[in-house]
């Protein structure tokens, strides 16, 4: 199967090395996509959304799993998905290509500390980036208006870090005017990428609880994990219809 569909958001059934060739092979070609990386969080919030919903459903070009509940879930609907495609990998290793290839990059949100650590970071380890936009997201203009200022930039990639489903909805803007670029929402990407916060250790990657470090790092997070329950009753009641 291409796809596989999770509470009514269609995963691509591809692997992260499948991704990286088709991304290549479109940035090569100029092509206009939109790749949204969604978790159990995005996905409740698309149910609970019919505009999000609606996106998710007619804009991207690519979704990914980014959350092992995602692949958990598709595991057992009987139709798996190869394996966790995160939006953070995907952003750094993307950063490394626009680093080999001199392209053109817009960054939009995060805190304005959070940006300008991005800027510091890519100036001295990623120089050859053309950094063409770096904003935070506390801007006060209509989301049309600021997808003209970034077309005007004419990036070779986008990547919006304002959260679910604010990015979305403006990368979904630049997709249907067709801007030639690859564009990626990030959610918190920035925040690690620029040192500030600090990504789970490997073991906890590697054992998928990436989310269980986020939470006792930041209890602040409580409420937003609760969705997780939330989300596994919702995937076992939509098997039980299925069948």
């Amino acid at each position: 199967m291409s796809k596989v569909n999770i509470l009514g958001v269609d995963f691509d059934n591809k692997t992260f090395n499948q991704f990286q060739n088709e991304f290549i092979n479109r940035l090569n070609n100029h092509l206009s996509t939109f790749i949204v990386t969604a978790n159990p969080e995005i996905v409740m919030a698309a149910n609970e959304n019919p505009e999000f919903m609606k996106i998710l459903k007619n804009d991207p070009d690519y979704i990914t799993a980014d959350g092992i509940g995602i692949v958990k879930a598709a595991k057992m609907h009987k139709h798996p998905l190869p394996e966790r495609v995160t939006g953070y990998d995907l952003f750094t290793w993307l950063m490394d290509v626009a680093n080999d290839r001199g392209s053109r990059v817009y960054l939009i949100g995060a805190k304005p500390q959070v940006i300008h650590a991005v800027q510091s970071k890519i100036a001295k380890e990623y120089s050859n980036i053309n950094l063409v936009g770096a904003e935070d997201g506390y801007f006060t203009e209509d989301l049309e208006l600021v997808a003209r200022r970034i077309q005007k930039a004419q990036p070779d990639m986008v990547f919006a870090a304002l959260g679910f489903p604010k990015q979305e909805k403006l990368l979904s803007i630049l997709r249907k005017n067709e801007t030639p670029a690859l564009m990626m929402g990030v959610g918190g990407s920035f925040d690690v990428f620029s040192g500030i916060v600090k990504r789970a250790p490997e073991a906890f990657q590697k054992t998928h609880l990436e989310w269980f470090y986020r939470l006792i790092t930041n209890p602040s997070r409580f409420k937003r994990m609760l969705v997780l329950p939330k989300f596994v009753v919702r995937v076992k009641q939509s098997k039980k219809k299925g069948k």
